[in-house]
This record gives structure tokens, sequence and C-alpha cells, in this order.
């Protein structure tokens, strides 16, 4: 079951909010200012977050920031401003998608439904790839889960650089030996075995639902997300 993390300080929307999402067959966790709300995301496993952008203290452009440092998790901002710099901003900015109040509950639960339903996963540039709560850096050779680094063998992160460079693409044993480990490896081709297993415990917090390394039996392995 999918969570959603309500940010608003509008006692009665949040739970109107709430009351249709859990309708819908979503978990709901709700954030009355920022700071509540950022202390919320970074413990929990969101799936996505509704923002309301005028909150006590920090505001939701900020919040936004913050989650976007980290996260791909999707954002829809909520506020009553229906200029257009203030849409164009949230969306330049990282957010998903953008809804102005007053609006009818049963499409916020649409628009969500809509955003769960696109790839969990965008980039940054060239070199910067999000897959929910994974970054994998190309330019700098460093991956973080959760936004902390994660320690790898120089092999097992050119293996999982390597299969992430074509989500969803199956490679056997023998390709990956041939460009991980190279034409002159002469070792068994169990070590992509074990290499496999020591990133999946390496990545063992990742979150299910933005992707997960694959085992297709008797095929081989697939850098999988989600569409």
């Amino acid at each position: 079951m999918k969570t959603i993390l309500i940010v608003e300080d509008e006692e009665a929307i949040a739970r109107v909010l709430a009351a249709y999402l859990k309708k819908a067959g979503f978990r709901v966790d709700r954030a009355a200012d920022g700071e509540e709300a950022m202390q919320q995301f970074e413990a929990g496993d969101y799936s996505l977050v509704l923002l309301d952008i005028t909150l006590p203290g920090m505001d939701g452009w900020e919040i936004l920031r913050l989650i976007r440092a980290k996260s791909a998790c999707p954002v829809i901002m909520l506020t009553a401003r229906d200029r257009l710099q203030d849409r164009l901003g949230g969306l330049n900015g990282g957010a998903d998608d953008y809804m102005t109040k007053p609006f009818v509950p049963e499409e916020v639960v649409a628009r969500i439904q809509a955003v769960l339903r696109r790839r969990p996963h965008w980039t940054d540039g060239e070199s910067r790839r999000y897959y929910g709560n994974l970054l994998l850096d190309y330019a700098s050779r460093t991956v973080y889960l959760n936004a902390a680094e994660v320690s790898l063998t120089p092999r097992d992160l050119a293996l999982l650089l390597f299969l992430a460079e074509s989500p969803n693409r199956i490679f056997t044993r023998e390709q990956l030996i041939e460009q991980v480990w190279g034409m002159d490896y002469d070792g068994s081709d169990r070590a992509v075995d074990l290499s496999i297993k020591r990133l999946r415990q390496s990545l063992s917090h990742w979150s299910v639902e933005a992707g997960e390394i694959r085992t297709l039996r008797g095929t081989g392995y697939q850098f999988w997300i989600g569409e």
C-alpha cells in the first residue's frame, strides 16, 4: 500500500484530503509545518508528497528544494496562488504537478494516481540519476541511499553503474563479464552472482516501489525500474 505525506497547515483541508486518500486505498501521514514535514519525510518511505506552499516557518518552496536534493519522490504542490509564474516556479523547481485551491478532492486523487503511474526516476543534467531514494552520480562515481553515501568495491560500483545505464534491459552473465570485468577475465562467471548479491545487500533499503536488481532465471540480470 502506498503512503502519501500531506503537508498542509489548514486542518479542515488536510482532514478532507486524508479521508479521500484513505478511501482510495492509500496510507496517509500528515504534517502541519515545514520542520515536521522534513522530519517525517526523512524517517518515512513515501510514494508522494502533497505540499502546500504557504506554511508556518519553512515554506513549500524550501521543502521542495530539500526533498529534491535527496530524492525523486513525486511532489504535488497545493496553493491558493494561481499566477502563471507561481505554477511555472513549482514545476521548474522539480514539482510533478501543481493544483490551486479551491480544488475538488476527487481530482486531487486522480492527479496523484496519474503521477504515480509515471516512471519513478528523473535526471539532474547528464551525470546524476535518481531512482526514488537512490542517487547514482556518474561524474563522481558515487552512490547515495537516503542521502548517505554507499560504500562499494570498485567492481561492484562499475557493475551497478553499467546496469543502471540501461534500465529494464536484461544482461546475461557473459555480457556483464565482457563489459565490466573485461575480455581478458579468466575467472568464473559466478563472480557476477556474488557481485549482485553484495549490491543487493548494500541497497537493501532502496525503496521497492522505485526499483530493484532482478534475477531472471536462466537469462540474466536487470536493473528494473517501475513504469
